[in-house]
């Protein structure tokens, strides 16, 4: 009897899975047309660009596009193990097979005791809000990494350390995932992996570094936390433009570099807060681990000078684990990220023209998407530290109490 009532959860899983990837496979293959601008051109245009040039040995040197650290060219390179499909083709079936990677290891993690299913259907549900940019972007990949990594950190702290290090190589954000390690051992194994992958590209390609001048600099781009005082000084008069720049569509003109230092100077008081926590916690639990990343992604992300659609990728994987433990206090936060997931995709691919002119209906959707990431940050921020931080600690956001006296458990 207890086998028949596991057997129905599972089939809606899996039969909701299946349906919303058949869903958005036809939208990223053009069976069926997605409202609003194509997302697929990344893949069959740029990434498929950088695949000819990497395949011969080097890095795209000459293109500002390129801004990713020298792992990600393994994402990039990797459709060709499919010679029989078109390039794109073979980019959406291996991010489906990402997607469904992440979807076993939370379904596996769900049925162990302390943990929930609920985390698989965060995925399950979450990923489709965000539309076909979510298999026209390599992020799926780098997803499931951080996720194995995650669920690897309890008991195997360097097979989590080595998936962060990797991680970061490819996308630099999986680094955070360390931040609440308690084991010298993940950080070790991160530093060693990352090194060690690092002095293999740089020997055996050129150019494997030379995305940190492109990424230096950026700008402010559009759909960023800062860019809203740009969408608002434009309709009193500010005069500055809009162009694709390295890569995204950013703002150019006057007071634009003020914004983006002090979008910089934010992130660095980021920094700043998780290395007060990390210095005052002292009660980590089972879940803790999940917690921290998904705060500290979250704080980077709300802060950065771009946030881009696919950057909502990472959060839901990262929520998704959270909520996979039943002791988490990430449920709120986690259902705000759907929540700004859902109005991401309304103005990326579907609104994106009103977001370019700063029409009040585009700076709306802004304001709503990056106001529920300002919130789920917050609140996480706040949750996390009231779980971990003794009660003798002042929680430095204001308004914060103070935690509640609590049993110790040791890591």
């Amino acid at each position: 009897m207890n086998m028949a009532g596991t057997r129905w959860p599972l089939a809606a899983l899996l039969g909701t899975w299946g349906l919303t990837r058949l869903l958005l496979l036809l939208f990223v293959l053009r069976v069926f047309v997605f409202p609003g601008a194509d997302v697929t051109t990344d893949v069959s245009v740029i990434y498929h660009g950088w695949y000819e040039v990497l395949r011969h040995g080097t890095f795209p040197l000459d293109d500002v596009t390129w801004q990713y650290p020298p792992a990600a060219a393994l994402a990039v390179l990797a459709p060709g193990a499919l010679p029989f499909l078109d390039y794109a083709t073979a980019f959406f079936l291996l991010a489906l097979l990402a997607d469904l990677a992440v979807l076993a290891l939370l379904g596996y993690a769900g049925r162990r005791p302390g943990k929930s299913p609920r985390g698989a259907w965060v995925w399950v549900a979450g990923l489709p809000l965000l539309g076909p940019t979510a298999y026209a972007r390599y992020d799926v990949m780098v997803t499931a990494v951080a996720v194995a990594a995650l669920y690897a950190g309890a008991r195997r702290p360097r097979v989590m350390g080595a998936l962060a290090g990797f991680g970061a190589m490819v996308k630099v954000w999986p680094v955070l995932l360390l931040v609440g390690a308690v084991r010298l051992r993940a950080w070790g194994a991160a530093a060693a992996t990352a090194a060690g992958v690092a002095a293999l590209f740089a020997v055996a390609m050129p150019g494997a570094f030379a995305f940190l001048a492109f990424q230096r600099d950026r700008g402010t781009e559009v759909e960023s936390l800062g860019a809203l005082v740009f969408h608002v000084a434009r309709h009193f008069g500010w005069r500055g433009e809009v162009l694709l720049n390295y890569g995204s569509v950013e703002f150019l003109g006057p007071y634009v570099g003020l914004v983006s230092t002090a979008a910089l100077t934010l992130t660095c008081a980021v920094f700043g807060w998780l290395l007060l926590w990390r210095l005052a916690a002292t009660r980590f639990r089972p879940h803790s681990l999940a917690d921290a990343a998904f705060t500290a992604v979250l704080m980077f992300t709300t802060t950065s000078r771009v946030i881009s659609p696919q950057y909502m990728v990472w959060l839901i994987g990262l929520a998704a684990v959270c909520v996979s433990f039943r002791g988490t206090r990430m449920g709120r936060p986690a259902l705000l990220v759907l929540a700004a997931t859902l109005v991401t995709v309304l103005e990326f691919p579907i609104g994106f023209a009103h977001v370019v002119v700063g029409d009040w209906y585009g700076t709306g959707l802004l304001f709503l998407r990056n106001g529920l990431l300002i919130a789920a940050t917050l609140l996480a921020a706040r949750r996390l530290w009231r779980s971990t931080v003794p009660a003798d600690h002042t929680a430095p956001l204001p308004g914060l109490p103070t935690h509640t006296k609590q049993t110790p458990v040791s890591p």
